[in-house]
């Protein structure tokens, strides 16, 4: 079983960690490209779901160009 303990985000802590607005995390769960949970009328993120999010969306830099001087 995954780790219970996993700490939950609200909306406006998942924006912070993210830079943004509200806004776009409302629209990635409203997108259903994000898993959330939802306790009664509120909505949680998990801190690992926003990493693994963070870490798919990431461009890993280009180590050497060739033809460059």
């Amino acid at each position: 079983m995954e780790d219970v303990m996993d700490r939950l985000l609200t909306v406006d802590e998942a924006a912070a960690m993210l830079g943004t607005t509200t806004r776009f995390p409302r629209r990635l769960i409203a997108e259903r490209r994000i898993k959330f949970v939802r306790l009664g009328r509120h909505v949680r993120i998990s801190e690992r779901e926003l990493e693994a999010f963070i870490d798919a969306g990431t461009v890993n830099a280009v180590s050497s160009h060739v033809g460059v001087r």
